[in-house]
């Protein structure tokens, strides 16, 4: 295909996926009112702009930051800050404040997150893992077709069984997302055959895709990433724990001290960005879904397999694309590069990872480092090669570095 038709068929795709956009459109505006809302609970004000030092002890702009995520997500409390380094992290803060040694962590989607696995314990042998700490750990697979095995659940399922784990993005998986209303059903499949257990949700990739988020339907407690969608493109760094409560306060004990919890952590300059922040995140991520919908159409139209197909509900902002080579693969993630505002000349490679099992390629030129709601692809070198894209704070943006992907894998292909 010459450079004049994928111009055309890109054209031809932005015509029609102009319903799902409206769409998408619709569930932002929601979303915007009910941040907009939160701002005005918290009562933000010019001085909440400010940043604290030291300790941090009676910072005005953190409580107010923690009473709109509170608000937003549906939840009593939340621990937001920019200690926290990154989504692991969080998630990491909220399973060892919850876990105790003897207690059972369930995980229902088969195999975590790669980088939760050394967490666990699943792989390798870390000093401080939960297994090393006498934490036991299971996992049921997914069926076939990437659903939840309800059956299986239930054998699971027991009175050993403290945590259940819940990851609402599809991760380097292929298989569809987890909707709130499978999750609603979740909770309360766990809470009637293991009332003691706690429903945990990684949320990353999945904050303000839809009108509600997993603590309206009955998660007890979720973490996340403010360098991805709640961070609206403007956080520098952070993450939050967010639920009941008592966990929230269960989790900040784990991040400081027992004791201190959140009484402490200064918002140093962030405060303005992190609040600005939340504010412009339903808009952004509405782009980078928008962004997701326009791949989705182009390399369907192109012949590659996709997950979602554009059409498709979403639960997170990740487009998965199956190029079925390594060489495509890499094709992809340096097209994309090259299209980025930072780092355009760099050549991704595949390489080590700290937390990874496989080779990882990752295109990210972005603003900030690891961001991924800027616009950025990665995968593990497995099969099928498949390349797992999110992000983009305008979709204007993320046309113009999916043509460039897609114009060098072509090139592949003569």
């Amino acid at each position: 295909m010459s450079l004049k038709q994928l111009d055309k068929l890109a054209t031809e795709v932005e015509a029609e996926v102009q319903p799902i956009y409206r769409e998408i459109e619709a569930r932002a505006l929601v979303n915007h009112a009910k941040v907009l809302e939160g701002f005005h609970l918290a009562r933000v004000a010019d001085y909440h702009l400010r940043g604290t030092n030291g300790y941090g002890y009676n910072d005005p702009g953190r409580e107010a930051l923690e009473k709109i995520y509170a608000h937003v997500f549906g939840a009593e409390a939340a621990l937001v800050r920019g200690q926290i380094v990154s989504g692991t992290h969080a998630i990491a803060i909220a399973l060892f404040g919850l876990l105790r040694p003897g207690d059972e962590l369930l995980a229902v989607q088969g195999s975590p997150y790669d980088t939760l696995e050394e967490l666990i314990g699943k792989r390798g042998n870390v000093p401080g893992s939960l297994r090393d700490l006498g934490v036991s750990y299971q996992q049921v697979e997914l069926t076939p077709a990437g659903l939840l095995d309800w059956t299986a659940i239930a054998q699971a399922l027991s009175s050993k069984t403290k945590v259940v784990l819940v990851q609402r993005s599809r991760g380097y998986a292929w298989r569809p997302a987890l909707t709130l209303p499978e999750l609603k059903r979740l909770v309360e499949f766990v809470k009637e055959r293991a009332p003691q257990a706690y429903v945990f949700v990684d949320n990353c990739y999945g904050e303000l895709v839809d009108t509600a988020e997993p603590p309206s339907v009955g998660a007890d407690l979720i973490a996340g990433s403010l360098i991805k969608n709640p961070g609206g493109g403007l956080a520098p760094t952070g993450g939050y724990v967010v639920g009941r409560k008592e966990l929230v306060e269960m989790a900040a004990n784990r991040w400081t001290a027992p004791g201190i919890g959140a009484e402490v952590g200064p918002s140093l300059g962030h405060q303005r960005l992190l609040l600005q922040g939340i504010f412009m995140a339903p808009h952004i991520v509405a782009e980078a879904l928008k962004g997701a919908v326009f791949a989705a159409r182009l390399f369907e139209r192109l012949g590659f397999k996709v997950s979602p197909t554009y059409d498709e509900p979403r639960s997170d902002i990740i487009q998965s694309i199956a190029l079925e080579t390594p060489e495509r693969l890499v094709a992809f993630c340096r097209g994309l590069q090259a299209a980025s505002p930072v780092d355009a000349h760099v050549l991704p490679e595949p390489n080590y990872m700290p937390g990874y099992e496989d080779d990882v390629i990752m295109a990210a030129g972005t603003f900030v480092q690891g961001a991924s709601l800027e616009l950025s692809a990665d995968a593990p070198l497995r099969e099928p090669y498949a390349v797992y894209l999110q992000g983009g704070l305008s979709k204007e943006y993320v046309r113009l570095g999916v043509l460039s992907a897609a114009r060098n894998v072509l090139k592949l292909q003569g």
